[in-house]
């Protein structure tokens, strides 16, 4: 169980971080196209504010998605040991996805403002797929044996 946590938990924080910072410079260049500046300066303070605001709602809900998505993925690499890492990968992808399709549904709208678009959608997929591999690859440093 140990093993696992120490999978889970940078998993599920890197999935966070990089989501985050993904979203936040995506709507900072939406407001530079508008004719505003935003210094770099500004990008950093701005990512660090949204990160740490957003900590104790999106991080427990990805927390929460990844719950569900890794055991899946999981039970599939112990059948497809080969395709482990894409199992994982492709389980932190889906798990956002089902993620912002359950919040939409539930809440009416975008909780997250850049899943609005495709490609803000993909954003925060891609950083729910970085974080699947993440916990795929602490789990072989870890736990050799499981997958």
């Amino acid at each position: 169980m140990i093993n696992v946590l120490k999978a889970f938990l940078p998993a599920v924080i890197l999935t966070f971080v990089l989501a985050r910072i993904l979203s936040t410079q995506m709507i900072l260049a939406n407001v530079q196209a508008m004719g505003l500046d935003v210094s770099l300066r500004v990008r950093m303070a701005t990512t660090l504010q949204d990160i740490l605001g957003m900590t104790s709602s999106y991080l427990l809900l990805i927390a929460l998605a990844f719950i569900l998505a890794l055991p899946v993925a999981g039970w599939l690499a112990k059948r497809l040991p080969a395709r482990s890492a894409l199992l994982f990968a492709s389980a932190g992808f889906v798990a956002i996805v089902a993620l912002h399709i359950a919040l939409q549904s539930a809440l009416g709208i975008h909780a997250i403002a850049v899943t609005r678009t495709l490609p803000g959608l993909l954003g925060q997929c891609l950083a729910g797929a970085t974080g699947g591999w993440c916990y795929y690859l602490l789990r072989q440093r870890f736990s050799p044996a499981q997958g």
